[in-house]
């Protein structure tokens, strides 16, 4: 029966549109309540007391910091499903209250990591994917792309004319897509790519399939490289667009032509601390001496 209920309210947020990673992550966490509900001899949906709940998202299996939290949000989605289907008649997930997490400061590169990281690819891009594997770390370290952003690049998206990339950012559901300004460094770098891809429309980065580009596909670029540099991070591509955050972050006519896709603001949206740190700059005109910064 359990199973059951999972199963219509994972279709109850297909329909809602939430987004795939959302299911995904809800399937997970409910896998792990259904888990946690036969540690407690299977009671039934309305049988669940409001302490059962708290002691699974805080206690199941010694979750990590973010766990809880994100276990909460899928309690109260789902009792909130149960309430509407008359189920329950109270959605009790909701007087659970979100942990609270302590606020870090994310890693990042220094101007000096990130050249060698480039220094790293450079050499490699003799062929038309050690090539494309330079552009997609020049967007994600410049002007801060997310992953999902960067595989969801079309070559239609490309204006080099206007020096503008139209990209599809987070929380847009296809619906809306945003323009941002490209410094010439990243104009060239696109030129030379879209002069070595033989189609005309689709995705612009593709694999050795000449498939669409996934997600997983960028995390391996970086495999290894830690170790090869003698880096003591972990190069993931999320650092990348902290690294951007972090050294763009000065108020110069350049960063908020560059930076429209950073919806906190140039500062990280889950603290109020802005990252100091070596400024990016530097690496900009490495990479293009003739770049105005303004």
């Amino acid at each position: 029966m359990l199973h059951h209920y999972f199963t219509s309210f994972l279709d109850y947020c297909k329909n809602a549109n939430f987004s795939e990673r959302s299911i995904e992550s809800l399937e997970h966490r409910l896998n792990e309540f259904s888990n946690f509900l036969k540690t407690e001899d299977n009671p039934s949906i309305p049988e669940i007391k409001y302490q059962q709940l708290s002691q699974f998202v805080a206690d199941f299996n010694s979750p990590s910091v973010a766990v809880p939290k994100n276990r909460v949000w899928t309690l109260r989605q789902f009792f909130h499903f149960l309430k509407l289907k008359q189920i329950i008649n109270e959605n009790i997930a909701l007087q659970i209250p979100y942990p609270k997490i302590d606020k870090k400061v994310p890693n990042f590169l220094t101007s000096a990591e990130f050249k060698l990281v480039l220094n790293h690819f450079s050499p490699k891009a003799t062929n038309r994917i050690g090539f494309r594997n330079l552009v997609i770390i020049s967007r994600l370290g410049l002007p801060g792309l997310r992953t999902a952003t960067v595989v969801a690049i079309q070559i239609d998206d490309v204006d080099l004319t206007e020096s503008r990339l139209w990209i599809q950012e987070k929380g847009f559901a296809g619906l809306t897509q945003k323009s941002i300004i490209l410094p010439q460094i990243l104009c060239q770098l696109l030129t030379q790519d879209l002069t070595q891809i033989q189609h005309q429309h689709g995705s612009l980065f593709l694999s050795k399939r000449n498939q669409a580009l996934a997600r997983g596909s960028i995390q391996s670029l970086f495999r290894n490289v830690s170790q090869e540099l003698n880096l003591d991070k972990k190069l993931y591509p999320h650092l990348f667009r902290h690294t951007a955050a972090t050294h763009l972050n000065q108020p110069v006519g350049w960063v908020r032509l560059l930076n429209p896709t950073f919806t906190h603001q140039i500062h990280f949206y889950h603290h109020n601390l802005y990252h100091r740190g070596p400024t990016l700059q530097h690496v900009a005109r490495l990479l293009n001496p003739t770049l105005t910064l303004t």
